[in-house]
C-alpha cells in the first residue's frame, strides 16, 4: 500500500466519512461527507499529511569569499522538544548527496566550519561563510520529523 494511499470508509448511519492517510496522519479524522471533494483534491495533489518544504532562493550567484544564506521553510513544525528535525545536503554533479548539517545546526563529520545551520519550528537557514569555488553544488533541506521525509 502506498504511503499516500487514501482509504475511505463511509458510515451510513452517521453520514460521515472516515479518512485514514497511511503514513501521513498520526490520528484518525472524522469529517462530514460534504468535504469529500475537498479531501479528494488534496489527495490528488499528493499532499495528504505530508510536510511541505519550501526553499529559497532557487539559485545564488556568488564570488569566492562571499557569505551566502539559503532558507528553508516547513509547512508545519518539525521541532519536538529541543530537537529540530532538519538536514541540509550538498550534491555536486555526478555525485550522490552528502549530508552537511543534521538536526538544523550540527555539522556532520567532515563538514567544513564555513557551513553553519540554524533555525527551529518552521524556519531554517544554511549559511556558507567565505564561500569557495568548490562549494558550487545543489543544496537541499530535508525534514525527518515525519514520514514521508520530504525535501
Amino acid at each position: 500500500m502506498s504511503l499516500l494511499q487514501l482509504s475511505v470508509y463511509i458510515s451510513f448511519l452517521v453520514q460521515e466519512i472516515l479518512i485514514v492517510c497511511m503514513g501521513g496522519f498520526r490520528a484518525i479524522k472524522m469529517i462530514p461527507l460534504s468535504y469529500l471533494l475537498c479531501v479528494s483534491a488534496l489527495y490528488i495533489q499528493g499532499s495528504c499529511g505530508q510536510i511541505v518544504m519550501t526553499q529559497n532562493p532557487e539559485s545564488v550567484t556568488a564570488s569566492p569569499g562571499d557569505t551566502v544564506t539559503m532558507y528553508c521553510k516547513a509547512s508545519s513544525s518539525i521541532t519536538a522538544g529541543s530537537y529540530n528535525y532538519l538536514n541540509w545536503y550538498q550534491q555536486k554533479p555526478g555525485e550522490p548527496p552528502q549530508l552537511l548539517i543534521y538536526l538544523a545546526d550540527s555539522r556532520h563529520t567532515g563538514t567544513p566550519a564555513r557551513f553553519s545551520g540554524s533555525g527551529s519550528g518552521l524556519d531554517y537557514t544554511l549559511t556558507i561563510t567565505g564561500i569557495l569555488t568548490e562549494d558550487a553544488a545543489v543544496y537541499s533541506c530535508q525534514q525527518h520529523y515525519d514520514n514521508p521525509y520530504t525535501q
